[in-house]
């Protein structure tokens, strides 16, 4: 099993939820989503994000306006809608689950040293 391919999977699944959550907070254009989500080291790049915005919008989460910018053309800044609010929250309390079962588990299951670290020989 290839860890970077789990780690990819994992975050593609999160992705969508992540750029919900930083509409919610203000409206903002793909640019500055990709720069905020690289900051939280969930990198994306735009062949990623532009689709996933497009759905969101076709699908009534997302709603755009155009703004003029002082450095270049006018950008597409993306927000939530109140469909798009309802459906975060709803998200919200499906994560909240996923954590609070992941955080079970792993309570269960015994400690081990990770497969890339090395146990001293005796």
């Amino acid at each position: 099993m290839n860890v970077d391919n789990a780690k990819s999977q994992m975050r593609k699944g999160m992705l969508e939820y992540c750029v919900l959550l930083l509409l919610r907070r203000e409206p903002s254009y793909a640019t500055d989503i990709i720069a905020r989500l690289k900051a939280a080291e969930l990198i994306v790049v735009e062949g990623t994000l532009y689709p996933l915005l497009t759905r969101l919008k076709k699908d009534g989460l997302l709603s755009y306006e155009w703004r003029e910018s002082t450095q270049g053309p006018p950008r597409k800044y993306y927000a939530l809608t109140q469909e798009g609010e309802l459906f975060l929250t709803e998200l919200d309390y499906a994560w909240n689950e996923l954590t609070r079962t992941v955080n079970l588990l792993k309570a269960e299951s015994p400690l081990r040293l990770p497969l890339h670290e090395s146990t001293p020989q005796l």
